[in-house]
């Protein structure tokens, strides 16, 4: 009986691949079973089995691409014939409790720096095109900053919040943010994100230097005067200005402009910027997969091209 359930699933997905193949493409563009040797084996086999773990990391990446939350992601497997195939049909799905605890699971033994260092390994054998040079940028990660008690005192700064733990308020302009910061190094050329910092909101952005001795990075005028590890340096500048050191702002605008493509996809296609999580750790293991599934979409892009 259930293979003849699997038959009909496969049957009618292949109707939903003629109309949309995206998922398809990126599951086929990756060796996920590369992932699975750098979990740490179980000690015991006691308990109840741990779902698959390939099974997991693939749930993450389309919890990234698509926005949404641990509830609506099992809701939408269970739902949705393009995600069952990605998944390859799973018998048994996950709720949105094992989910969380996988996502958890991930912060120990350095398991999310395994993953992101094997995606990027994977990358650099695609032999994508890239230019000299890296972009370095920041951008918020907004977060619900709770809800003023009756009777409490008026909030501010140092207000503790409701709902969110670490986040912080800052103020950019005449606008004012509160949650956390992301710092991404972008390869110029590819606009693959090569690294992720995050930090709550409150941190400038020249705080975090991503970038590493033999490389030369672009920023903007935020880091105006801010050292960087680069050998090269370039730097917007800000105040007033001489002639030549608009046009060098010029060129450097030009070169760095490439680093928005990665913050606007996210945000538009991926709905992305905003998080419900209140820690910060858990924050930045949301947004590591956020960044691997927009270099897994940018990867499918540049193949295509």
């Amino acid at each position: 009986m259930q293979n003849l359930i699997d038959f009909s699933l496969k049957q009618k997905y292949s109707e939903v691949k003629k109309l949309r193949s995206r998922l398809e493409d990126m599951k086929k563009l990756m060796n996920w079973e590369a992932f699975l040797p750098l979990f740490p084996e179980k000690e015991t086999n006691k308990g109840r089995p741990s779902y698959e773990k390939i099974l997991m990391i693939k749930l993450l990446f389309l919890q990234s691409w698509y926005g949404i939350s641990d509830e609506e992601l099992e809701f939408q497997v269970h739902d949705r014939l393009s995600f069952q195939q990605f998944l390859d049909f799973p018998k048994d799905i996950p709720d949105y409790s094992t989910i969380w605890r996988f996502r958890e699971e991930l912060s120990e033994e350095d398991i999310l720096d395994k993953i992101w260092e094997e995606l990027q390994r994977q990358i650099e054998e695609k032999n994508l095109k890239v230019k000299k040079g890296v972009i370095q940028d920041a951008t918020f990660i907004t977060a619900d900053p709770g809800k003023q008690k009756r009777n409490s005192e008026p909030r501010g700064r140092d207000a503790q919040t409701s709902r969110s733990k670490d986040g912080t308020w800052t103020k950019k302009g005449n606008k004012s943010f509160f949650g956390f910061k992301e710092h991404i190094k972008i390869q110029r050329g590819s606009k693959i994100i090569k690294d992720i910092a995050l930090t709550t909101a409150k941190v400038h952005d020249g705080a975090v230097d991503l970038t590493n001795p033999d490389e030369i990075v672009y920023r903007d005028r935020g880091y105006t005067g801010i050292k960087t590890n680069a050998k090269g340096n370039g730097t917007m500048k800000r105040g007033k200005l001489t002639p030549k050191q608009k046009s060098r702002n010029k060129r450097i605008t030009k070169k760095r402009s490439e680093g928005e493509h990665p913050l606007a996809t996210i945000k538009k296609c991926f709905k992305g910027g905003h998080t419900r999580l209140t820690t910060l750790y858990r924050v930045f293991t949301q947004q590591v997969f956020v960044g691997m599934a927009y270099n897994v979409h940018r990867v499918n892009s540049l193949l295509k091209t």
